[in-house]
């Protein structure tokens, strides 16, 4: 497990290969609501597969209540080609919709913008669509907090990098962890430096370490350099 001076150096450095001069992006201005149900396609997907299956839902339907009268089929057919797992996704969608309809009687939540942080984070963590990932990126996107959303692919890659501990299973402590080493005003750009680099070697099964930026300060990356690695994604 690398220490906090080696963890900081590795976050400098995924920075400065990755970002290639990248800034912060602000928070993309979305209603709570929307934030989440956006949270439930970003996760384990790329920002622009997550920003191609919102657009495709509000193309598709005239509004979250046309969704949520949908099939589950409906919905995934959208998805499907888009972003993984689409039947999943689209079952925790409607019932998301269905859950916030029935105590809000409405689809809105922007009431929660007046609750605080901590307490709106855990009126979102009630529903049963809510898990860490989802919660964390609403706080970090509409409710101004300072959190790193933490999916599997996220997880597997920051492992691999030594930027957590690769036994540790508690997804809110190694968040809370993370939280400590990557600056609030850069918490999206790693996110999304960490999902692209999931995306684009740091595969499952086969990692193309050969291809990463991060290889030689990578623990994994340095191991696989004396082992043929796949040159193209797995499908």
């Amino acid at each position: 497990m690398a220490t906090t001076t080696n963890k900081q150096k590795l976050v400098s450095q995924l920075f400065s290969a990755l970002g290639k001069g990248a800034r912060a992006q602000d928070p993309e201005a979305r209603p709570v609501l929307e934030q989440f149900l956006y949270a439930l396609l970003r996760e384990d997907a790329t920002r622009a597969s997550a920003d191609e299956a919102f657009r495709a839902l509000q193309e598709h339907f005239y509004d979250w209540n046309e969704v949520l009268v949908s099939s589950a089929e409906e919905v995934a057919e959208v998805l499907d080609g888009v972003v993984p797992g689409p039947d999943g996704r689209a079952r925790r969608i409607i019932d998301f919709l269905q859950e916030v309809f029935e105590t809000e009687y409405s689809f809105d939540l922007e009431s929660l913008q007046k609750k605080g942080m901590k307490l709106a984070a855990k009126a979102l963590a009630r529903y049963q669509a809510a898990n860490d990932y989802a919660v964390s990126w609403v706080v970090q996107q509409s409710l101004g907090g300072h959190a790193i959303p933490l999916d599997a692919r996220g997880t597997r890659v920051l492992k691999r990098l030594g930027l957590l501990d690769e036994h540790a299973t508690d997804v809110e402590a190694m968040r809370a962890s993370l939280e400590h080493q990557v600056p609030k005003t850069k918490g999206l750009l790693f996110v999304d430096l960490v999902s692209d680099l999931a995306e684009s070697c740091c595969w499952e099964d086969v990692p193309a370490c050969a291809e990463c930026p991060l290889q030689h300060g990578c623990a994994t990356g340095a191991t696989a350099q004396a082992v043929p690695v796949a040159s193209k994604k797995p499908r």
